[in-house]
């Protein structure tokens, strides 16, 4: 296998990842600009439109595509290792619905530029993690390989997911708990 081509794969899974974490973070603070007064909220909004419009086109969207060539690359070098190995097969899955994940941040980050987003910050946090959900699901595949270890891995990802969704609702009590207050 050729290295370079492995270390480029890698490399623009992480960066692809960190747009995909970024992108939905910037929509939640652009959701929640529109809590704040006019004058602060088209400010706001202005710079969140600019950096989420670089992060998407400048990171996000060359970083899949970064994926997409090296890992056909490395496919193609070992087309008979990759295309007979079940857990590829899964990892395949995975990635197919990461990129489906993808292209609906693209629709969400067409709305946001146009004005158009009616997305809660509780709705996009929740959808945030779902990025989040995809990489253990990769990462665990392609690390453990082995059916068995999987079944454990899938049993843990189900528990992961619990706690983020349950962190996530107390946060979202804790913070309208604080609202009150004020």
């Amino acid at each position: 296998m050729n290295l370079y081509v492995l270390a480029l794969h890698i490399i623009f899974v992480v960066t692809w990842f960190a747009g995909l974490f970024y992108i939905v973070r910037l929509f939640v603070y652009h959701a929640e600009a529109e809590k704040k007064t006019l004058s602060e909220k088209d400010i706001l909004q202005r710079q969140y439109k600019l950096m989420e419009k670089r992060l998407w086109y400048g990171i996000t969207w060359p970083s899949m595509i970064g994926v997409y060539f090296f890992g056909g690359w490395m496919v193609y070098e070992n087309y008979s290792y990759y295309l007979s190995a079940p857990w590829f097969i899964l990892k395949l899955f995975f990635v197919f619905g990461l990129t489906l994940y993808h292209i609906q941040c693209h629709v969400m980050h067409g709305k946001f530029q146009n004005d158009t987003a009616k997305y809660s910050s509780f709705k996009l946090r929740m959808w945030n993690e779902v990025a989040t959900l995809f990489l253990v699901s990769i990462v665990f595949i392609v690390v453990m390989k082995d059916t068995l270890q999987f079944i454990w891995a899938l049993l843990g990802l189900i528990l992961f997911s619990a706690t983020i969704y349950l962190a996530i609702k107390i946060y979202r009590k804790g913070r309208e708990k604080n609202s009150a207050a004020e």
